[in-house]
């Protein structure tokens, strides 16, 4: 199973949903940075279960053990290794599914990979995995803060179904996002949002939605052409969060409408700077960021436990029904919000490191 990620800054997580503990290994990690914990667990806070009444009542603590790596709040340079228990386990609401496939989850397809899968809880296609992703862009987010403070990596909740927030990608803040409990920056739009979840709870339903990000003050030359482009690792990123089913970056798709005259970002000149008019390429031109804010959307299936009925069938291959059990998110978006801001985290430490590599000095 491919559980790693990067390449100068690697991460690779462990843990089953309803196993011991979950986490991450991080290697890769430049010594000497100073790391402070409560950026790593105030990351983790808000990714955690029960938080709001509006996500999945689980109660876990969610409390990050740092194990390795890190000496008196400096990074060794050696792997650092960040464990998270697993404390309100209840794999009892699971012995149904032990038998029968949960639609559109990964049950059949885990089976038909491995011949065996964790039964309880969805094991590592849960999205408690997303536990060690997070706690690593913590640390990965104060690596890029020492080079680049200015940097900003924003995201939020643009759509619930057939709700769409108006949010100014230039201008909102983390306050505007983290100002009410389904995390969009539109504060007119979220009453509704919030009334619409809990309404489709209710009917033991669920909904998905749109997730847009935005990163700023990014500086150009990220990105390695030709198949580890800055938008492609961006975009392998996104789509490896559990429940996501699109992604697009820029004008995106609504680009196919335009012609190449109207679509274009003519350049100019700012305060001695290369800057483009306009940021329908979002960000990324060639695959390498050209200093502009990089902007992008991410679609959320809506989640696929429902507590209805639904056709299934067992692992003995008999047609058969199944009734959702266990604590799940009625829509994951507001808890998708943080491991969205993770992983472009991720993305922007691995290839910032990696320029490092290509323009370090040689030895004559």
């Amino acid at each position: 199973m491919s559980s790693t990620f990067g390449h100068a800054f690697r991460i690779h997580t462990y843990g089953e949903s309803h196993g011991g503990a979950v986490g991450v290994i991080i290697d890769g990690c430049p010594p000497r940075i100073p790391i402070n914990r409560e950026i790593i667990q105030a990351a983790l806070d808000r990714r955690r279960p029960g938080q709001s009444d509006i996500v999945t009542p689980r109660k876990e603590a969610d409390e990050a053990e740092i194990l390795s790596g890190i000496q008196d709040g400096v990074t060794l340079g050696t792997p650092i290794a960040i464990s998270v228990k697993n404390t309100d386990q209840r794999p009892g609401a699971y012995d149904e599914m032990a038998a029968k496939y949960r639609p559109s989850h990964a049950d059949y397809t885990y089976d038909a990979k491995y011949g065996i899968r964790a039964l309880s809880g969805g094991g590592r296609a849960s999205a408690r995995e997303t536990i060690g992703r997070v706690a690593a862009a913590a640390i990965a987010l104060q690596v890029l803060k020492q080079q680049y403070p200015a940097l900003e990596i924003l995201a939020w909740v643009k759509s619930i179904q057939h709700l769409v927030a108006d949010v100014d990608p230039a201008t909102v803040t983390a306050a505007d996002i983290e100002g009410n409990i389904v995390r969009t920056g539109d504060p007119v739009m979220a009453p509704a949002m919030i009334d619409h979840i809990k309404a489709i709870r209710s009917e033991g339903n669920s909904v998905g939605g749109v997730i847009e990000c935005v990163i700023r003050n990014c500086p150009a030359g990220l990105g390695e052409p030709i198949f580890d482009k800055l938008e492609a690792d961006l975009a392998k990123a996104m789509l490896s969060i559990p429940a996501t089913k699109g992604f697009e970056i820029g004008s995106g798709f609504a680009g196919t409408q335009l012609t190449g005259r109207e679509h274009n970002d003519p350049f100019v000149m700012e305060n001695g700077r290369v800057r483009t008019a306009s940021n329908r390429s979002g960000g990324i031109q060639g695959g390498i960021s050209n200093g502009e804010d990089i902007f992008f959307r991410i679609a959320f299936k809506p989640t696929a436990t429902i507590m209805t009925n639904q056709q299934t069938v067992t692992s003995e291959g008999e047609n058969t029904e199944l009734q959702g059990k266990g604590r799940h998110d009625a829509c994951v978006l507001p808890r998708a919000v943080p491991i969205v801001e993770a992983m472009a985290t991720l993305v922007l430490v691995d290839h910032l490191l990696r320029q490092r590599t290509l323009h370090a000095p040689t030895a004559e």
